[in-house]
């Protein structure tokens, strides 16, 4: 032991520090288009940027991260369930829907992180219930979306909410928006025409 407290480990099987396992495995991709750009392969445009199934994978992997406040606007970052795409029609998606929260520029790096936090660290107690979340930095404002696989669980659903709401510590009057994949394909938008709760 060295004498500001800290403790020196040798490499004997012994001593090595234990990976702590995550109940999933998780996947960060990230996605850029310049303004204007239209992009016509929307999952051949994410790159898969990290994978981890431990603490210690996540924090080596999201601590070389950019923030969000630094990203160039029309940037996104996803977090996904290992084994399932961050796209609607994903066999897990496809009957699911998504939370979303319009945040102020300037708030999007903490409540990421606090998102991923709860997510990852399995937060939520609603089973296996959420299948990832969107960063979506933007112009004017940026967007956090919580996706879940079964949009026709109220109960669920409403929990979902109010885990999002306790873990960013979002004000009582925040208003959440909810909009269902197959909504999203057919109006071909993620964030238009959604429901709006209060």
């Amino acid at each position: 032991m060295s004498f500001n407290g800290s403790v020196e480990l040798s490499n004997t099987p012994s001593t090595r520090p234990e990976s702590h396992a995550l109940r999933y495995g998780w996947v960060f991709w990230f996605m850029h288009r310049s303004p204007g750009e239209k992009i016509v392969d929307y999952e051949g445009a994410m790159k898969k940027i990290a994978t981890f199934k431990t603490v210690e994978e996540f924090w080596a992997a999201y601590s070389h991260l950019r923030r969000p406040s630094d990203l160039p606007n029309i940037s996104d970052y996803h977090l996904f369930k290992q084994g399932v795409r961050p796209v609607w029609e994903d066999a897990v998606n496809i009957n699911g829907g998504k939370w979303i929260v319009r945040v102020k520029k300037g708030l999007a790096s903490r409540y990421w992180e606090s998102l991923v936090l709860a997510i990852i660290g399995d937060q939520f107690d609603v089973n296996d219930e959420i299948c990832g979340a969107v960063l979506s930095i933007r112009g004017s404002e940026d967007i956090i979306s919580v996706w879940n696989k079964t949009s026709s669980n109220g109960k669920i659903n409403l929990k979902i909410r109010d885990t999002i709401k306790r873990h960013l510590n979002l004000p009582a009057d925040t208003i959440m928006e909810y909009k269902t994949h197959n909504d999203a394909l057919r109006d071909k938008s993620s964030f238009r025409n959604t429901d709006v709760f209060r």
